[in-house]
């Protein structure tokens, strides 16, 4: 006598759900089922078995995806139906009805059919689509992009069902929401924080914020918070206000930008930004891939974790080119005291931004001692007036074209001064 087991089942009649053994079947090692045996291996045979043999293939065909057929062999031996089924090369398989959960997915686990978990089930999508996460099944299949659509629309750039495959929303071979859907979705389960700190060891915890939702939501809420904690500062140079933020507006955007594109999206946990009054990190999942180094990083080369992802950023222009947000970011502080660091574990990375008006200057000194009388002749000039051309600096100090234009390039270079414009339109303004 053969006893059910991890590849036998025994069903004495039709049950309405006898697809979610098909299923647990084709979800584990393959199997047997038998319609017409009872549970002691004894047949019993069926009263209708041309009804009941339709039954089961409609209800197989009709209620599991991805298509199963193709891994199910039905034999009619006398009134006993056999059903073989095969390991499938699609999994998971699961109830159209319920989904990619533990509810709608099912193995087989000694004799029984039993839900799998939501391990078990990630498990099986990454052995069966790759190891791209972005590229996998989503768990949720009920997915809205009203946030999506919204960012692609302002900037004039179709967006809709029929674009789902070629941005890598949908599959291609089955139209199933990827994760790469999941995340730029309404319903995305990553989220960003931010807390703000009253003390530089960040113990002191003074307000905080959780965005949530569609990743381009969660990009413009956090930038705009972020920009509430950034504080403007006035100096007066002469006559002339300046007014300098703490972190400047494109550094925080491309920090940011850079946690949100290049973060691992298999862990769970959030994106967290820490403020206080002397830096603000960004802190995001996953560390370099494979191969790369802080300070390939800080030299532009960049390998995208989430292609898909950084090429949708890049079709929108929120990202111009990979490598250059890290890179752009060491230029905003290059006048600058104190450097953005980089600190990278096998599971984060972090970049921390340094509050330029605490730091200072580090070429504050030395502007002020490479000024000459003719520079600061032309920036009394320029603090009075606001501009002049190279012609106006030739007059004002009685000097040859050569020398003007020497003397302008070296204003420049010590960020004296600023130039625009090519030519008879070339215009000098304080920096």
């Amino acid at each position: 006598m053969i006893y059910e087991s991890e590849n036998i089942e025994y069903k004495s009649e039709y049950i309405d759900e006898m697809y979610k053994e098909v299923m647990a079947f084709a979800n584990s090692s393959g199997g047997m089922i038998y319609v017409g045996v009872d549970d002691a291996g004894n047949r019993i045979g069926l009263s209708d078995v041309d009804s009941i043999y339709s039954k089961i293939t409609n209800s197989i065909r009709d209620a599991l995806v991805p298509d199963i057929t193709m891994f199910v062999k039905y034999t009619l031996d006398c009134n006993v139906i056999v059903i073989e089924v095969s390991e499938g090369t699609n999994k998971p398989y699961y109830i159209k009805s319920k989904g990619l959960k533990p509810s709608g997915v099912y193995i087989r686990q000694g004799a029984s059919s039993v839900p799998a978990s939501a391990e078990q089930i990630r498990l099986m999508i990454k052995m069966s689509d790759g190891d791209i996460y972005e590229a996998e099944r989503s768990l949720d299949q009920v997915l809205t992009f009203d946030a999506a659509a919204k960012a692609f629309s302002a900037h004039n750039i179709p967006f809709g069902e029929d674009k789902y495959k070629s941005l890598g929303i949908c599959r291609l071979n089955d139209n199933l929401y990827t994760n790469l859907g999941k995340i730029v979705s309404d319903q995305c389960e990553h989220t960003t924080k931010v807390a703000v700190f009253a003390d530089d060891t960040n113990t002191i915890f003074k307000a905080h914020r959780e965005f949530t939702g569609s990743v381009f939501t969660q990009i413009d809420e956090a930038f705009s918070y972020l920009m509430l904690c950034n504080q403007n500062k006035s100096e007066f140079s002469g006559v002339t206000r300046i007014d300098k933020w703490d972190y400047p507006e494109e550094a925080i955007r491309e920090a940011l930008l850079n946690a949100i594109v290049h973060r691992e999206y298999n862990f769970s946990g959030s994106i967290i930004i820490n403020v206080n009054d002397s830096t603000m990190e960004f802190i995001s999942l996953g560390g370099l891939l494979q191969g790369l180094s802080s300070d390939d990083i800080k030299n532009g080369i960049s390998q995208s974790r989430n292609h898909n992802l950084a090429e949708m950023f890049h079709r929108l222009h929120y990202i111009e080119s990979y490598g250059m947000g890290i890179r752009r970011i060491y230029a905003l502080y290059a006048d600058c005291a104190e450097q953005p660091r980089i600190n990278v574990t096998s599971n984060s990375f972090k970049i921390t931004l340094p509050n330029m008006n605490k730091s200072g200057s580090a070429t504050a000194a030395v502007v002020k001692s490479a000024v000459t009388s003719q520079m600061q002749t032309v920036l009394d000039f320029l603090n009075k007036y606001g501009k002049m051309t190279e012609t106006d600096v030739q007059k004002l100090l009685s000097i040859k074209k050569t020398r003007a234009y020497v003397l302008i390039k070296q204003m420049e270079s010590i960020m004296l001064i600023e130039i625009t414009g090519r030519g008879t339109e070339k215009k000098i303004t304080l920096k």
